[in-house]
């Protein structure tokens, strides 16, 4: 039995003096309502009320009862409502952490959105390219590549992280063609640190795929370090198109082997069990489901949609 909604039920029958329309306010049948009242008489050992076919009345013991009843039952609705005020209203830190990339050049659109609904909100931002445990952080979300460290994790996939090979212009001038991945191994490299194949790059064109192994001369776990190697025409880089965009847009940067593709992990929201019901953090992650796609725009704009690794 739940004394609750045993005890709901009774109050609902003695306001109104009929199983019936005590139902109908609850939302539940008229033979549930009645067992609920019976099950709290056996509880109490005593009869609440006095039935007929013509009426049902409070019985003494039922009178006074209901007193104490009526109050427990307006305190217990006074506090649900309080919660539910304080979940609509919104307030608190959200602690968020973020690679850089996106942190900079797409968290900022994010987070004016969000603070538009919910204006008490604040945000409590680290922006790194390290990978970041949420629970030992004590952050209420992690926007990141790769899958969750752990089962008291849930992940919530945002988009596809794409990845290409570039250089400045003027560094391809001066070399010789690159037109297969072999050619790769001829020129220093930069990459991000936490890639899980390391040295060992695959590379697919019209399913065949071709394995090369790139020792680079920079690894790093800033992937505006890297993006600054090849800016400067210090080798070829292996940058996110999330931040490669603009440079390939405006011409600063040039793909390298734009016929191959990479293995492509995902870009996720990942945050602690713990949190799932947590209101600002369910309306957040709602709010990056919305806003990218697992087409994003920047990979639209370079017309990189379509079929991935």
């Amino acid at each position: 039995m739940d004394i609750y909604l045993s005890i709901e039920a009774f109050v609902r029958v003695a306001e109104s003096g009929n199983f019936g329309v005590a139902a109908h306010q609850l939302g539940v049948a008229k033979s549930v309502i009645s067992t609920r009242v019976q099950q709290l008489e056996e509880h109490l050992g005593v009869p609440l009320f006095h039935r007929s076919s013509r009426a049902v009345k409070l019985s003494e013991i039922g009178v006074s009862y209901y007193a104490k009843c009526h109050d427990l039952i307006d305190r217990m609705q006074s506090l649900s409502q309080r919660s539910k005020d304080i979940t609509a209203a919104l307030t608190g830190t959200l602690r968020i952490a973020a690679l850089n990339g996106f942190a900079l050049q797409h968290l900022p659109a994010v987070i004016e959105t969000f603070r538009k609904g919910h204006p008490h909100v604040e945000f409590d931002v680290v922006a790194n390219d390290q990978i970041v445990d949420p629970v030992q952080e004590g952050f209420d979300v992690v926007l990141q590549i790769f899958p969750p460290a752990s089962e008291s994790l849930i992940e919530r996939r945002l988009f596809r992280m794409r990845g290409v090979f570039v250089a400045a212009p003027q560094y391809l001038n001066d070399r010789s063609p690159i037109s297969t991945p072999d050619d790769l191994c001829l020129h220093d490299f930069a990459c991000y640190r936490y890639y899980p194949w390391r040295n060992r790059w695959t590379l697919t064109k019209s399913s065949q795929h071709s394995e090369v192994t790139l020792v680079p001369a920079l690894r790093s776990n800033s992937i505006h370090l890297v993006q600054e190697f090849a800016r400067r025409s210090l080798g070829i880089a292996y940058v996110p198109t999330m931040v490669a965009c603009n440079d390939l847009l405006e011409g600063r940067l040039i793909r390298v082997l734009p016929d191959y593709q990479t293995e492509t992990p995902y870009f996720s929201a990942v945050y602690p069990t713990s949190h799932r019901a947590t209101a600002k953090v369910k309306l957040f992650i709602d709010l990056l489901l919305s806003t990218f796609s697992m087409e994003p725009e920047w990979d639209r704009v370079l017309g990189l949609t379509g079929d991935i690794a």
